[in-house]
């Protein structure tokens, strides 16, 4: 099965509230160095991302450029995969919610992640103590608000970009 994802490219505002919660994160097991947001994975049989990437080019066919905006730090205590708890920004964005539907109509979901349990997010660290988490879950910052005008199709295993695709904005 080779794996890969759709991502939305995250913000410098981001990785600058990343990097300052950094010494926060510390006793987690792992922490993310690299930041994603993904609208969805793909587990496929097929091995070849131009194949995969023009359906998903189809699948999206006409959907527009979107707005997304942080909305503070949570975390999930038991997460579907992986040690948890699992510390993340959280991101609002009925657009990505929809681009994420219309992905899923097109595309098997993948159980318990995708579908209605999807929660847009950015993870920052998992694998550390509860408390902790709850901690970092009352930090508060300004939000980082951004237009997403593009999504980048990664291979699963090394995280290399393999094509992306524009959304236009509207005129």
């Amino acid at each position: 099965m080779v794996v890969y994802s759709l991502d939305v490219p995250v913000p410098g505002g981001i990785e600058r509230l990343a990097a300052t919660l950094h010494p926060h994160l510390v006793g987690f097991d792992r922490v993310r160095e690299r930041h994603t947001l993904v609208c969805k994975r793909f587990e496929t049989a097929d091995a070849d991302p131009n194949r995969l990437f023009e359906r998903v080019r189809r699948a999206l066919a006409g959907a527009p450029a979107i707005e997304a905006r942080t909305a503070g730090i949570d975390w999930f205590a038991e997460p579907v995969r992986g040690p948890g708890p699992v510390v993340y920004v959280a991101i609002e964005s009925p657009g990505l919610h929809d681009l994420h539907r219309r992905l899923v109509a097109a595309f098997d979901p993948i159980p318990d992640l995708e579908g209605d349990d999807y929660v847009p997010h950015v993870t920052l660290a998992r694998g550390g103590p509860v408390e902790r988490a709850h901690e970092l879950a009352s930090v508060e910052f300004e939000p980082t608000e951004w237009t997403v005008s593009e999504l980048v199709l990664r291979d699963g295993r090394h995280g290399e970009r393999v094509a992306s695709l524009s959304l236009p904005r509207p005129s």
